[in-house]
């Protein structure tokens, strides 16, 4: 009888219990029933589909020819009975087995017993263990002690398949995220079709598949982020981290530590190692925004870090080299920024290795509208709402406003009117209060309730006009007006339907 059998369940169950990876402990779990339950030799041989063959995947007690005797005979031997049939099978004496013939001993005559390893009904393949021959030989509770033994191997299969499906769910899913990334950001989907915006398709085209430091500059709300993403996505390291900085969000006391990181001990409070932002960007880029607002002390280390990529974290000595790609973006004039001596000259030459400037919107005009249908697609999507189309005064409300805020200040703009909108199409008076109180609208009250209705009617009628392509009698009857009436009112209020024959 197998000796110790509880003590070897127990250290069993601990061995795989320890390990992350139950499946790479199966050869653990041979030697424990060797040294603590007496085995002389197991093997756990297991079902490959695609070569529909039995293969060890763990032996213990078998030296190299045994291994390779039993890789080659294993599927015209017992083995493969076991795995079909589903059954255990008690040997004995090895001897009397012809088809094991391969793994008798000349000194020494042995018993088998010859378990299937089964999942959820379905057989997996076929554990053995091999014991002396004794008198007071009880292979039925040996069988039941190794019918344990074969459930644990099948739950750590268990485990390591749930642990794979979830690592390649994981791999999958971050594919497609990079993947949806890369689209996202991809050339195509920046819109504009100005020639300013042109000019900063070809810088980006020229710069995005070097390694060479970009400095990406203009006002707020032009859209420097995503030109670095686009940058980023369309390299040659677009599949590395892509991780951003704020240098204006982030407190003095704290830039440092976030650039570099820290080590433990390194002030109060740091209570364990923390890599900073270039370590985390090790292989990819950092995109460091507003880099302007930098202190002068971390302008010098930044420095260090652009020339030679290598820096300490924050309380260590550890010289730390890092292969990234730096791409910057600011607001500020960094030339009057260094006459004022607020920025560092040698940093300044160090960035401006290949600039792009992006335009504000107020010159680049053209691009309002698509941009506008661009942000009303997003936000009716977002907001569940149906919108066609924006009125035409509307549209002449959106091109004759200076939008100081840029593009940023444009997508709210369209966010707020989808909001407020209560009908499928966006009117003048849907629109925030700041552009409806530029003169070129035409939509200043006064305070009038007059002036108002007059906004008000001039905004259908121009809308009617150019769904009917500027055909007057069509407008009237859409209006459930007359050709006459709505005559007078095109005459008063000065709107030409020619303008929307073309």
């Amino acid at each position: 009888m197998i000796d110790n059998q509880l003590e070897t369940v127990q250290h069993i169950i601990q061995v795989l219990n320890d390990s992350q990876l139950p499946k790479s402990s199966l050869s653990s779990v041979l030697e424990a029933l060797a040294e603590r339950a007496g085995v002389i030799r197991s093997f756990l041989l297991v079902y490959r589909p695609e070569s529909e063959r039995l293969i060890p995947v763990a032996v213990n007690g078998l030296d190299i020819a045994d291994f390779r005797r039993l890789e080659n005979r294993a599927e015209k031997s017992l083995f493969r009975t076991v795995f079909e049939t589903g059954r255990p099978v008690v040997v004995p004496r090895l001897s009397d087995e012809p088809t094991l013939g391969f793994l008798r001993k000349a000194d020494a005559e042995t018993s088998l017993i010859v378990l299937p390893v089964v999942l959820e009904k379905t057989v997996l393949g076929v554990f053995a263990a091999e014991t002396g021959c004794r008198p007071d030989a009880d292979f039925e509770a040996d069988g039941r002690f190794l019918a344990v033994v074969a459930a644990l191997i099948a739950q750590a299969f268990k485990v390591e398949t749930a642990v794979s499906a979830e690592r390649q769910k994981l791999a999958d899913e971050n594919s497609h995220l990079r993947q949806e990334l890369k689209e996202k950001y991809d050339f195509s989907q920046i819109i504009g079709n100005s020639s300013p915006m042109r000019h900063v398709y070809d810088q980006v085209s020229q710069v995005a598949r070097s390694n060479a430091t970009v400095l990406l500059r203009g006002e707020s709300g032009t859209g420097k982020e995503m030109i670095a993403h686009a940058i980023h996505y369309n390299s040659l390291r677009s599949k590395q981290p892509f991780i951003k900085v704020n240098c204006a969000a982030l407190p003095e006391t704290l830039i440092e530590s976030e650039l570099f990181g820290y080590e433990r001990g390194a002030f109060t409070g740091a209570e364990r190692r923390k890599k900073g932002r270039f370590e985390m960007a090790d292989g990819g880029t950092i995109f460091l925004d507003e880099i302007g607002d930098l202190s002068p002390q971390t302008q010098i280390k930044l420095l260090r870090v652009i020339q030679e990529r290598e820096f300490e974290r924050l309380g260590g000595t550890e010289t730390i080299k890092v292969n990234v790609r730096l791409i910057a973006a600011t607001n500020k004039n960094l030339e009057e920024a260094i006459a004022a001596g607020a920025f560092r000259e040698d940093l300044y030459y160090r960035l401006n290795v290949f600039t792009i400037f992006l335009p504000p919107l107020r010159e680049r005009k053209s691009d309002i509208l698509l941009l506008a249908e661009h942000f009303l697609a997003k936000y009716e999507r977002e907001h569940h709402k149906e919108i066609k189309r924006i009125s035409t005064p509307a549209i002449d409300m959106l091109a004759s406003y200076h939008f100081p805020g840029n593009v940023r200040e444009l997508e709210n703009v369209i966010e707020r009117a989808v909001l407020v909108c209560d009908s499928n199409v966006i009117h003048g008076h849907h629109l925030p209060p700041t552009l409806q109180t530029a003169e070129v609208s035409g939509t200043v009250t006064q305070g009038s309730l007059a002036a108002a209705v007059e906004a008000y009617e001039r905004d259908l009628i121009q809308d009617a006009l150019k769904s009917t392509r500027g055909n007057v009698a069509k407008a009237a009857k859409m209006l459930d007006s007359t050709e006459r009436i709505l005559g007078y009112k095109i005459k008063k209020y000065g709107v030409s339907p020619k303008r929307f024959r073309d």
